[in-house]
């Protein structure tokens, strides 16, 4: 058997996490994981992609889209909790992969997890800063928006943006409190969660008196003959996209070997992040589209990702000569606080998940040891702190928000997917492991996880697909140049060499590039902009990738 196919024995796993001494300290409890789910989850899906998906897509069956995105995190937030409640190691869903499936799949979605941590916390940060514009403009005070604009955006005035400084300056924030400790880390996440979760709450009770009935019909609009526009389509493509609010209750499981007693506090901690947060989704979601027609949402950029807040906002008052009157103005500039707040939080539950999973791998020799060493004080992994500061920074910096909000989706939704498997794999390898956490209705519930998840996944655009695709390749171009060869478990072996693991990786290389050239032509085929840079890369992506895997497939195939 190939080497890259072999699991990391549970025993090992075991050992590594009770290496409190000279690894990770251990300091939070069931209360703090709770907390810090909320604290990943309430956040940018809740306070502007509501709004987006409503207006483009399901309008007031937004409701039933969270139902539904609701569904697969329920089903794979099951499999984590048996999981790290089993192994309370670093590392989240690339640990309990190399338990299960190996070191090939574990590599896989290691990498892909980056899109959900790093990518998803540029993502947020570059929402942050245009929340923070539109509190300063509340108070009089307009900060220049060309520092506050990507090199790739437009200002409202024409103009082209420099750099993005306030998600940079977010983005550092955060993560020298991740340097800092990880209990200062929680406290900080403590505080915001229950002023963000107070505004939400404050949001539902005053807006209950003001929903109009009419807005709530038809619950499903009719479908406008375009494929997601409204109708069962558009509802189950809103809720791969509100998918992103759910994003963060998985972060949990990355903070496994930093919790006192994982083994009861991980399932409390996942599990009841993921409920309280479903019931406010939803209810938030029935006030907003309640109040004001779906219709009035739109999905502008910076500061514009406000509006459907702000919007069913201004229309919580009395009509006086056919126009509104605001009954509670003040709660506008609240609700910027709470999303100001609430995005912090999420960029640094994201930045902690995403140091822990490069902490693991490291750890494992996949990745170069910088990434797990601990500092002699804070007991964090301070140096992959400071790296993902600077590579964060720079995303959210000069790339566009935009670009990559459906890729955090989809790589979540993949990394749902093998979690999910992974539970039906140790139930058959290793049927009388301890698990304090067991997954009920096994099989029914991690297969229901994984058609669910699969299903958002397929209803999301091309272009996300694409850019997928992408990424795992150059991942594979990472594993197959540095990862083989130093992989800790295949060294234990003496296989790390071994012409298999070569061939293999290459062989996978190879269908990832068939997909991506089929993918690449349908997108051609079907895209309704120019998107002709996109379609470039990717055909330049499948040209140099078909003869480099090629190359290695022929040259390991003896």
């Amino acid at each position: 058997m190939a080497n890259i196919w072999r699991t990391k024995p549970l025993n090992q796993l075991l050992a590594e996490a009770d290496e409190s001494e000279k690894g990770l300290k251990k300091t939070l409890t069931a209360g703090s994981l709770v907390a810090l789910g909320i604290g990943a989850i309430i956040g940018a899906g809740l306070f502007s992609i509501t709004g987006m998906a409503a207006a483009n897509h399901a309008g007031p069956g937004i409701m039933i889209s969270f139902i539904i995105a609701a569904l697969g995190c329920a089903f794979a937030g099951l499999c984590y909790a048996e999981f790290a409640s089993m192994i309370p190691v670093a590392g989240s869903a690339y640990t309990y992969s190399y338990a299960t499936m190996g070191e090939f799949i574990a590599w896989i979605i290691g990498w892909d997890l980056v899109l959900e941590y790093a990518v998803g916390a540029a993502t947020v940060a570059s929402s942050w800063s245009g929340y923070l514009g539109k509190f300063f403009y509340n108070f009089g005070v307009a900060l220049p928006e060309r520092l506050m604009t990507t090199p790739f955006d437009l200002t409202s005035a024409g103009e082209m943006g420099i750099v993005n400084l306030p998600a940079v300056f977010i983005v550092v924030v955060m993560s020298l409190v991740l340097i800092k400790g990880t209990s200062e880390s929680a406290w900080v996440n403590g505080g915001i969660v229950v002023l963000k979760v107070a505004i939400v709450l404050i949001f539902i009770l005053v807006g209950f008196k003001y929903i109009k009935p009419e807005n709530l019909t038809p619950l499903i609009p009719e479908n406008t003959g375009k494929f997601g526009e409204y109708g069962w389509s558009g509802v189950i493509r809103a809720a791969a996209i509100v998918f992103f609010a759910y994003i963060g209750f998985d972060a949990v499981s990355t903070a496994a070997q930093e919790t006192k007693n994982p083994k009861r506090a991980m399932p409390i901690g996942i599990l009841g992040s993921l409920l309280i947060c479903t019931v406010l989704y939803i209810v938030f979601a029935y006030v907003m589209v309640g109040v004001v027609h779906y219709k009035s949402f739109t999905a502008g950029g910076g500061s514009d990702h406000l509006a459907p807040v702000a919007i069913a906002i201004e229309a919580m008052g009395d009509v006086v000569n056919g126009r509104v009157t605001p009954a509670y103005p003040w709660l506008n500039t609240s609700i910027i606080v709470a999303i100001l707040l609430g995005y912090a939080s999420v960029i640094l539950v994201m930045l902690m998940g995403q140091s822990r999973v490069f902490y693991s791998m490291s750890k494992d020799g996949l990745l170069p040891k910088v990434f797990s060493e601990i500092h002699s004080k804070y007991r964090t992994p301070f140096k992959s702190n400071v790296f993902f500061l600077v590579l964060v920074s720079l995303f959210a910096a000069l790339i566009p928000g935009r670009v990559v909000g459906e890729m955090t989706s989809i790589g979540t939704l993949f990394a749902f997917i093998l979690v999910c498997a992974g539970v039906l794999v140790m139930r058959r390898t290793q049927p009388d492991a301890p698990r304090a956490f067991k997954v009920p209705l096994v099989p029914l519930i991690p297969v229901l996880g994984i058609l669910v998840c699969f299903g958002m996944m397929a209803f999301l655009p091309f272009d996300t697909w694409i850019r997928l695709i992408c990424w795992m390749m150059i991942g594979l171009d990472v594993y197959m140049y540095r990862g083989i060869k130093n992989s800790f478990l295949g060294k234990q072996n003496g296989t790390n060499a071994d012409p298999k693991n070569y061939r293999i990786t290459a062989v996978a290389g190879l269908l990832f590039t068939a997909v991506l050239a089929v993918l690449t032509y349908l997108h051609h085929q079907n895209a309704v902009s120019d998107d002709s840079g996109l379609v470039l890369f990717s055909t330049v992506m499948v040209v140099v990738h078909t003869a480099y895997y090629g190359y290695h497939y022929i040259k390991y195939r003896k």
